[in-house]
């Protein structure tokens, strides 16, 4: 009884302090927000979508997708107020060369929001498909891209049914012309415009302010809350701010006389959280666009302590060095792999027992891009590892280090982190909103409050 009365005490006390404590930059109303996107969206129709048509030989890329059933890709074409596909959505990019730009038409009834023009008309030619094959006729193309992907989930949209409908219908002497758009969509998603790195930088802000509210007194009572009721307070938060969580949170805990857990299995969520517990969390939202994915590490302190222990800092820093690690040997053109292999390498040299396992980050939270290892696979990933870093794209740097602990009786502690990080076109890594190299406390040092 006692823990549920307190439980629902800081829940009711939450509400209050939100009002007086929160510190959020400013959230844009879901009216905003889809003014912004649609506005970026333009944006990258009119400065990147060309250039990298041009860069991989297309002349047509043809999107085509049934409602219900997304490309990937085109779901990060549709404007903000269609949220998906109508019956049957057929979006035709055409490269009309030189400073010409691209022609945009959906082969649809209606336009696609402000940038395809529909192009079918339903009256005249009631067949969707033999009018695409005369738009195809009319301009000729020598590469016609569709998005299938062996590698790729988010380049392999189009549907076995649409494919073979498609190339059932396609003249004769245009079926040698069609190839997979495979890297055109990876391309097209990874590239992050200065625009939209401006929203990703806000959306990191938010993502770590959040985590600090959840991770302090606020949230937790030790001894009573746990892991998984905060779990469900970011999940309420989220809501709250209309924020869409891509991955239900997670919130564990280490302690000396424990083992560590396996990622393949985790606890339960009915830790009760106690003092002296070290807390990780991992979380992550969608706003405008942009995913955020953020690990961080907590510590509970113990009745008389003012600050985390000295050994537990020591390998908050072993984590930072192989984040540092990790992004030195960021550089364009080298492979997923080949920066999993040097980092691993250069790891072990230095007495670090190392994990990596870092991603793109951007239109996906899992996005498309090269894969820097895998929990489950330290080698090499296969397709998805063998894909090329590019300039201006953004990543999870997202990986964890063992330490051993005399202070624990030499029992190993995880420290897991991830931040979202930015690889510029000057080659540096920059991680978005900053990174963690401090322990949050639970509770907050009070200033004015002496031992």
């Amino acid at each position: 009884m006692f823990r549920k009365i307190s439980v629902f005490m800081v829940a009711c006390c939450w509400a209050t302090l939100v009002a007086a404590q929160s510190n959020l930059p400013r959230i844009l109303s879901l009216q905003e927000r889809a003014v912004v996107r649609d506005r970026l969206l333009e944006e990258r129709m009119t400065t990147v979508l060309p250039a990298l048509m041009r860069e991989n030989g297309i002349d047509l890329w043809l999107l085509i997708a049934e409602e219900y059933n997304e490309d990937p890709v085109m779901r990060t074409m549709l404007p903000s107020t269609w949220i998906a596909a109508r019956r049957k959505t057929i979006l035709f990019i055409y490269d009309k060369g030189g400073n010409q730009g691209l022609e945009l038409l959906a082969v649809a009834r209606y336009n696609v929001g402000n940038l395809f023009k529909a192009a079918w008309i339903p009256e005249q030619e009631p067949d969707q498909w033999k009018r695409l094959m005369q738009l195809i006729e009319e301009r000729n193309p020598k590469r016609i891209a569709l998005n299938y992907s062996e590698t790729f989930a988010h380049a392999d949209g189009i549907s076995r049914t649409e494919y073979e409908n498609f190339m059932s219908r396609l003249p004769e002497k245009f079926k040698a012309n069609v190839v997979s758009g495979e890297r055109l969509a990876v391309n097209w998603l990874e590239t992050r415009t200065p625009s939209e790195m401006m929203i990703f930088e806000q959306a990191s802000r938010i993502a770590h302010l959040i985590i600090a509210e959840g991770l302090s007194e606020n949230v937790i009572q030790p001894g009573v809350t746990t892991t998984d009721e905060v779990v469900w307070w970011y999940r309420e938060r989220m809501a709250e701010l209309k924020l869409q969580a891509w991955f239900h949170p997670t919130v564990d805990v280490q302690r000396p006389d424990q083992p560590l857990y396996s990622f393949a299995s985790r606890p339960d969520g009915q830790t009760v959280i106690m003092p002296g517990d070290v807390l990780h969390i991992d979380f992550g939202f969608e706003y405008i666009g942009m995913h955020t994915d953020t690990q961080q590490m907590a510590y509970v302190l113990k009745p008389g302590e003012t600050d985390v222990p000295e050994y537990l800092k020591k390998a908050l820093a072993v984590g930072n060095r192989l984040q540092d690690i990790l992004t030195g040997h960021f550089k364009a053109g080298r492979t997923g792999n080949e920066v999993l292999k040097q980092t691993l390498a250069q790891a072990k040299k230095e007495g670090i027992n190392p994990q990596v396992y870092s991603h793109p980050l951007g239109m996906h939270g899992h996005a498309a891009g090269p894969a820097i290892g895998m929990w489950d696979n330290q080698e090499s990933v296969p397709g998805t590892g063998e894909y090329p870093l590019r300039p201006n794209t953004a990543y999870a740097i997202e990986l964890n280090v063992k330490v051993p602990l005399p202070e624990w009786n030499n029992k190993e502690i995880r420290i897991m982190l991830e931040q979202p990080a930015v690889f510029q076109d000057n080659g540096q890594v920059r991680y978005i909103d900053g990174r963690q190299k401090e322990w949050l406390l639970i509770p907050r040092k009070v200033q004015y409050l002496k031992p």
